[in-house]
């Protein structure tokens, strides 16, 4: 375990986002404390080890069982993007394998012509979007409204919806929800 404690440190440090410098200012250390901590040089003392942990600040016990390599992917390339629809309107899904996902984020796209559905949609949550190109209407309820580029909405999707590109462009979203459905 005494062989870890610099690998892990020169890890969670690269973690943090902290420098050798700005670690060891952040803890009240020399530069070369930590250098040598993490080059496996020296074996600091539990004392020592804290005092530099307190610069994150981090446990002993974090310290030691702080898992150091993300179990669950972070970064999707596009053609990990799950596609949800085949009916001319593009939805990829992002993080689609990712366990007990508390948010479904979309890549949305809306050819010329094509909908969400011709029944309104209906479900429990919260939705939020920005139109990134093109035009969509967005009806909710009894209101319609037509956004741009640059626009945005953030809908209570209990609330009967629909959306509708009635331009000759393709309309891009990016769009988040909680809970991760639909």
């Amino acid at each position: 375990m005494a062989s870890d404690i610099g690998e892990r440190l020169s890890a969670i440090r690269k973690i943090y986002g902290l420098s050798q410098r700005k670690l060891a200012k952040r803890a009240g250390v020399t530069n070369s404390t930590i250098s040598l901590i993490e080059q496996d040089r020296v074996s600091p003392s539990v004392d020592s080890l804290k005092k530099v942990l307190d610069g994150f600040p981090l446990s002993l016990i974090d310290f030691f069982t702080m898992e150091l390599t993300p179990r669950e992917a972070q970064f999707f390339a596009r053609d990990e993007l799950i596609e949800l629809s085949d009916s001319g309107v593009s939805l990829l899904l992002v993080g689609a394998t990712r366990k007990n996902r508390k948010l479904r984020m979309l890549h949305e796209k809306y050819p010329p012509g094509r909908h969400s559905g011709e029944d309104m949609i209906s479900h429990t949550g919260e939705e939020a979007g920005v139109i990134i190109s093109g035009e969509i209407e967005l009806t909710v309820g009894n209101e319609t409204r037509i956004l741009k580029k640059g626009d945005a909405y953030y809908i209570d999707t209990q609330t009967p919806h629909r959306f509708r590109n009635t331009t000759k462009k393709t309309c891009e979203i990016i769009s988040a929800a909680t809970p991760p459905n639909f």
